[in-house]
């Protein structure tokens, strides 16, 4: 019986980010619409406690006798350790050097933001992104932008998908206290996320800003008398915070997808979002844009979303509408195609 390995290493991080989030959503869509005969296994590098790694679905999480370091170690040296499985799924660049291995780039920040990460970070992911273009069976990204910049700035011969992430189905709600009215931000607190400028955007609007989202390197300080720092939420606490929004904020300086956004819409919540190209993309017209880093636009695109109903109901229709392209069953199908391919 074949056995798809997904590596599911990202939900063990500190901080898993959105990068989370697609992990757990696509390995369990990945597990629901397996091919007759094939299963889905989780692995991960050897933790302490690896519970945070179960998803439904999903066989295991298996653990392998390496620590992270060591694996990350083992694969940037090329040592061809195999996590097993007939085919492999990286979530993430965090992969094996060579083999029939598909490998998830969710953005090019490391060559067209660098100062928006760690030099640390930037150097580690412009390698094994590099290797993965070189070396693996295929490369999937989020948007057509990324694909592009993608062969712009670590071009190789490995063949590059777009396939899109999907909105996530949330549960019941659980009650959060939040303000009566106001402006929501969704996101690990870090300098690529223009929340710093959101926030004295807000201040000048007088609208309150709720934060969902940990803090991140970089030292960010959205501390202010308006601001609700939330930090991490349930989905059932997210779920409530979200449908209650007059609007979501996502002021980011660069993007590979924007996973706020299309779930934002899927709820029925005015958006406004950056000109970073693949926010454009994937909002495709159902959000107010303005330019990144213009605190006078942000300020704008915002008020006039919060005071035009008409206009906020016309952004609630639209996203409704766009939203319904992105689906992780639709993403699962997609990435399984790829494997198919790889295997036969």
């Amino acid at each position: 019986m074949p056995d798809l390995v997904v590596l599911t290493e990202q939900l063990l991080a500190p901080v898993p980010g959105g990068t989370g989030r697609y992990t757990r959503e696509l390995a369990g869509a990945l597990a629901a619409t397996a091919p007759a005969g094939w299963t889905v296994t989780g692995v991960v590098s050897r933790h302490a406690d690896v519970s945070a790694a179960v998803i439904p679905g999903v066989r295991g999480p298996r653990v392998l006798p390496l620590p992270r370091r060591a694996l990350i170690a083992a694969w940037e040296r090329g040592v061809p350790y195999w996590p097993g499985g007939d085919s492999v799924h990286a979530f993430t660049p965090f992969a094996p050097p060579r083999g029939r291995v598909v490998v998830t780039v969710h953005d090019t920040v490391p060559w067209t933001h660098p100062s928006t990460l760690t030099p640390r970070g930037v150097a580690w992911h412009q390698r094994v992104i590099s290797r993965a273009v070189a070396r693996a069976g295929a490369i999937v990204v989020p948007t057509s932008v990324v694909a592009d910049e993608l062969r712009r700035y670590a071009p190789g011969p490995v063949p590059v998908h777009v396939v899109g992430n999907g909105v996530t189905a949330f549960p019941a709600e659980e009650p959060v206290d939040v303000p009566d009215r106001y402006v929501l931000a969704i996101g690990t607190i870090e300098p690529r996320k223009g929340f710093g400028l959101l926030t004295e955007a807000t201040a000048e609007l007088g609208v309150p800003l709720v934060v969902v989202g940990p803090q991140g390197w970089g030292g960010v300080d959205l501390r202010a008398p308006h601001v609700h720092l939330l930090g991490r939420l349930s989905d059932a606490q997210l779920a409530f915070v979200l449908r209650r929004a007059a609007v979501l904020a996502a002021p980011s300086l660069a993007e590979g997808f924007g996973l706020p956004v299309v779930e934002a819409m899927a709820a029925g919540v005015p958006v406004v979002h950056s000109d970073a190209p693949a926010l454009v993309e994937v909002a495709g017209g159902a959000g107010v844009t303005v330019a990144r880093g213009d605190r006078a636009a942000l300020v704008a695109g915002l008020r006039s979303v919060l005071s035009d109903s008409s206009l906020a109901d016309r952004l609630t229709g639209t996203g409704r509408t766009r939203a319904e392209a992105f689906t992780w069953e639709n993403a699962a199908r997609s990435v399984w195609a790829i494997h198919l391919g790889l295997f036969s």
